[in-house]
């Protein structure tokens, strides 16, 4: 079977858009930083590494340090699929990602986006 083909789209070109979504509901490009730290267990200087190396989605997870245990809580529908229900590891990460920039643009307190 043929890979998705977000899997070979750069990260380095999703990101701004996960930022530009933040910050039309006034949220920051911090938070953001956050909370894909918080999901793949990156630290500041090592988000940057992989958004200026524009490695692609399938590398910038594979390389993660760690999926946050509490990833598992993330629960929801995220372009019409539920989270929860979605089978390819990979492709469930990244709806993940997906679904806590949604929860930060919907103006949710970042410890309910943390999973805290």
């Amino acid at each position: 079977m043929p890979k998705h083909r977000v899997f070979a789209m750069k990260f380095a070109a999703v990101y701004p858009m996960y930022v530009a979504k933040a910050e039309r509901k006034n949220r920051t490009r911090e938070e953001v930083d956050q909370i894909i730290c918080w999901l793949t267990g990156y630290d500041q200087a090592g988000l940057r590494r992989q958004i200026e190396q524009e490695n692609d989605i399938e590398t910038f997870f594979a390389q993660a340090p760690a999926l946050h245990p509490k990833s598992s809580l993330i629960k929801g529908v995220v372009c019409g699929v539920r989270v929860e229900d979605i089978e390819d590891p990979l492709m469930r990460k990244i709806r993940c990602l997906d679904k806590l920039i949604d929860e930060l643009a919907q103006g949710k307190t970042m410890e309910r986006i943390l999973r805290q």
